[in-house]
């Protein structure tokens, strides 16, 4: 018996001069040719002919008006295939045409990479988020159950005297958990009523991209951006019991307060509430915003000039850095200074009124990143001169009380090298690092352990992601700028994946900062642009 793997039968051949595997195709004669054929096809004009790409034939249909001529354009007026006859005529003069072949290969780009977005990205986020909600409904219950035994024992202290408020606030608890699994069980019906939609596309597009129906794939509109983001999602403020000693003459007082619930949802389309347009040019364009209040904001870029901005856009003040070369970041103080590193001579400088001074001189060590804490410590990042290594040390003033560069192995937290490194202190004191060169923010404890390695939601490919500048907000969550794909991703204070926000416009976002009621200041390295949004409502 011949083996299978040296049979030519199934072999497609040319049908003029039997070349295997023949490249083109007449879609009109429905012949096979190979390229050495097409001219000699072409040349008999006794009849029409219309030569295509192989894998494309048959896709051109014959014209329903005209049974000698093939559609070669499709009217996207009348959303059908059309020959050139039909083409010229008054029916379809004043018509949008489109070449069949082109449509048909756009369209089926279009589709794979929807498909592979759908399959490889969207797909997995709503089934992690899915997955999640059994987990977070349970913390409810765990949650409530210590508030409930919190109670317990500080209604068994004070009695039957208390009986009655006792159980009063054990209603609340009941309420509020109601209100947690009804927020719950909306975003799962929401998440579980789009899983269908999307396996639907998915097998829409399978479907689609085997057909041959140049109609149904005219048709094809893209759903992909409607998945992109998880439907209404939201943040929780737990509710807590705070006892008081018993005084019986102030029972109600004494017994403690129970904090409300507090559910606030991420919008799926920030909103763009300002737009500000700085004086930075496409070479120096901005890296760093600082919030000096809600209405007046610091930027940097790479040119040696600090600005400072209001909401309309006015120049308000400008310091030139005492080095006279670009600053590597920014800061806004707890009492309103700012401040600046220098990577030139290695210092870190306060601007104050128009003096600026040095507060720290670092040798050996080139500063990046920096941030003021609710403490009023200052946090830095640095580089080793030699490239070789990084750490972020804790300044009290202008002494070093903390220095973070080793996990519990041994091994280094975060990248070595002259790259981009930004950070922030978060709400629960951690420490969030922006390290571009390893696609990862990493975050350590007050005490410098670490807690996590954020590298993008796990259906997204590590090296696609570069972290740029970072934040947090009065939530604990951390948002961070991805560059390159021009959207910020939101993660929650244990890593994670809350939110994307990517659908408002934004274009290489860089530096990142929020004001006091969590609007996002987001400055925009090429347009030189400073924008506000609102993420929350």
């Amino acid at each position: 018996m011949e083996d299978p793997k040296y049979s030519l039968q199934d072999v497609i051949r040319c049908d003029l001069c039997e070349t295997p595997v023949p490249p083109k195709h007449c879609d009109i004669c429905h012949i096979h040719l190979c390229e050495a054929c097409v001219g000699n096809h072409l040349s008999d004009r006794s009849k029409e002919h219309y030569i295509v790409p192989f894998k494309l034939r048959g896709i051109t249909p014959e014209c329903t008006k005209h049974s000698t001529e093939v559609c070669k354009k499709l009217c996207t007026t009348c959303k059908i295939p059309v020959c050139l006859i039909c083409v010229a005529s008054s029916e379809h003069e004043q018509h949008k045409k489109e070449d069949i072949l082109t449509l048909f290969e756009t369209k089926r780009e279009l589709m794979q990479i929807d498909l592979q977005d759908l399959e490889k990205s969207i797909y997995p986020i709503y089934q992690e988020a899915a997955t999640n909600i059994p987990v977070q409904r349970a913390d409810v219950n765990k949650r409530s159950q210590k508030l409930t035994t919190a109670l317990d024992k500080q209604g068994e202290a004070l009695h039957t005297e208390i009986d009655t408020i006792i159980q009063g606030m054990k209603s609340e608890i009941d309420d509020m958990d109601a209100q947690h699994i009804a927020a719950l069980d909306q975003q799962e019906d929401a998440i579980n009523r789009t899983i269908p939609e999307i396996t639907q596309v998915i097998l829409d597009l399978k479907r689609l991209l085997d057909t041959s129906d140049v109609c149904l794939v005219s048709e094809y509109t893209s759903r992909t951006e409607e998945f992109r983001s998880l439907p209404a999602q939201f943040q929780v403020t737990l509710p807590t019991f705070t006892p008081q000693e018993i005084n019986r003459e102030q029972i109600h007082q004494q017994i403690g307060s129970l904090s409300e619930l507090g559910i606030t949802f991420l919008l799926d389309e920030p909103r763009i509430l300002t737009d500000i347009q700085t004086e930075y040019t496409i070479h120096n364009g901005i890296r760093s915003v600082s919030c000096l209040s809600d209405s007046e904001l610091w930027t940097c870029g790479l040119d040696n000039i600090l600005r400072l901005y209001n909401l309309q856009g006015e120049l308000l003040r400008s310091v030139q850095t005492k080095s006279g070369y670009w600053p590597t970041d920014i800061a806004v103080t707890r009492s309103g200074g700012l401040v600046y590193t220098d990577w030139n001579d290695s210092s870190i400088n306060l601007v104050s009124d128009t003096q600026i001074h040095t507060l720290i001189r670092l040798r050996g060590w080139i500063p990046r990143g920096l941030c003021s804490t609710s403490s009023g410590d200052l946090l830095v990042i640095m580089d080793s001169e030699d490239d070789k290594q990084t750490k972020v040390v804790r300044y009290s003033d202008s002494t070093e009380k903390q220095s973070i560069q080793w996990d519990d192995q041994g091994n280094k937290l975060y990248s070595s090298g002259p790259y981009i490194k930004y950070l922030n202190e978060n709400r629960n004191l951690d420490i969030c690092v922006a390290d571009d060169d390893a696609y990862a923010v990493v975050v350590v404890s007050e005490a410098g352990k670490l807690r996590f390695r954020y590298t993008g939601p796990s259906s997204t490919p590590r090296e696609s992601f570069c972290p740029r500048g970072i934040t947090t907000d009065s939530w604990g969550n951390i948002l961070m700028s991805d560059c390159i794909n021009h959207r910020i991703h939101i993660i929650d204070q244990d890593g994670l994946f809350l939110h994307y926000i990517h659908n408002c416009g934004l274009h290489y976002p860089f530096g990142l900062c929020v004001d006091s009621r969590d609007n996002l200041f987001v400055a925009e390295r090429d347009t030189r642009k400073v924008k506000k949004l609102q993420y929350y409502r």
